[in-house]
């Protein structure tokens, strides 16, 4: 099974490369990100959280499962929603647990892309799926939750990291 990369490791400061290949190593790509996902309890997964510096993503929340490649993420309604936010590669060291934070995030987004057999993807998302989308496309980006928090809060988490 894949191994979650966690806050420190270069990748997750690295934007990511866009997919060129569309063959069986990438299905058996995305077929190891969901396992790795659900093996730890999460609800959304990027290709660099386990060390694939791609542009690819795969979620199941709210209902909703899916997995993106080459994704482009568009803000449909600008509005700020804040909640709770987490992330696999930010741990707390003692419970080994996502730490959790107040994030801001855009209250509507669209993400567009492809599948795994290079088929269009089009999905307009609000609440946690909008939020979901938000954060794993920052994951592509080479940035972390903690990078949207006040400093004082970052600071916080990452000395529990």
């Amino acid at each position: 099974m894949r191994e979650i990369r966690v806050l420190g490791d270069p990748v997750l400061r690295t934007p990511a490369e866009p997919v060129g290949s569309f063959d069986r190593e990438l299905r058996r790509l995305i077929d190891e990100m969901f396992e790795a996902m659900y093996a730890v309890g999460g609800v959304g997964l990027a290709g660099p959280q386990i060390g694939v510096a791609r542009r690819l993503f795969v979620y199941d929340i709210s209902g909703r499962k899916g997995h993106v490649v080459n994704p482009v993420l568009t803000v449909d309604d600008p509005a700020e929603v804040v909640d709770e936010e987490g992330c696999l590669s930010v741990p707390d060291r003692r419970t080994k647990l996502p730490a959790y934070a107040p994030v801001a995030r855009a209250a509507g987004v669209t993400v567009a892309g492809v599948d795994r057999l290079e088929r269009p993807v089009r999905i307009s998302a609000r609440g946690s799926l909008a939020r979901c989308f938000q954060h794993e496309t920052d994951h592509l980006d080479g940035r972390l939750f903690v990078d949207r928090l006040p400093k004082n809060d970052a600071r916080e988490i990452m000395l529990r990291t």
